[in-house]
């Protein structure tokens, strides 16, 4: 199971990227194995030092009871304190934000979440990235590749 954020990628430059672990329920983790999450407008906020991620939507496990969990909560990140001390010095500086890229399960099972820290791109950076996707579109379509 993978998901990727498109949308990050046009509004976004990155500058480093991070992987994390998340703090998940065990209906969470259930209900990600089945694919069932988005990142509606997901970002990433620090709260006494701590990393967490807010409005990342994991849908309730189907067959879950009153253990059920709360689809949008906010979730605790796990990074090392070095990389939380560099990430929460460039979240102060004007224009840089922590946002989620890729949810995941890597190969032992477990949950992983690739944040990037990113500055905001301007309207004419969109528009170039329209014009480099277009035309990769058209050479692909003109080459056959």
């Amino acid at each position: 199971m993978e998901l990727n954020n498109k949308k990050a990628f046009f509004e976004y430059y990155f500058e480093a990227r991070y992987i994390a672990g998340l703090v998940l329920f065990g209906t969470e983790i259930k209900s990600l194995r089945e694919g069932k999450a988005s990142f509606n407008d997901a970002y990433c906020y620090f709260n006494q030092g701590e990393l967490f991620i807010k409005s990342l939507h994991i849908a309730e496990y189907s067959f879950g009871t009153y253990t059920n969990h709360e689809p949008t909560r906010d979730r605790k990140l796990l990074l090392n304190k070095r990389e939380l001390s560099k990430l929460e010095a460039k979240t102060r500086e004007k224009g840089y934000s922590i946002i989620p890229l890729r949810l995941f399960i890597n190969e032992n099972g477990i949950a992983k979440l690739e944040i990037g820290l990113g500055r905001g791109k301007k309207s004419f950076d969109k528009r170039n990235s329209i014009k480099e996707r277009e035309s990769e579109r058209n050479i692909k379509r003109k080459y056959g590749l």
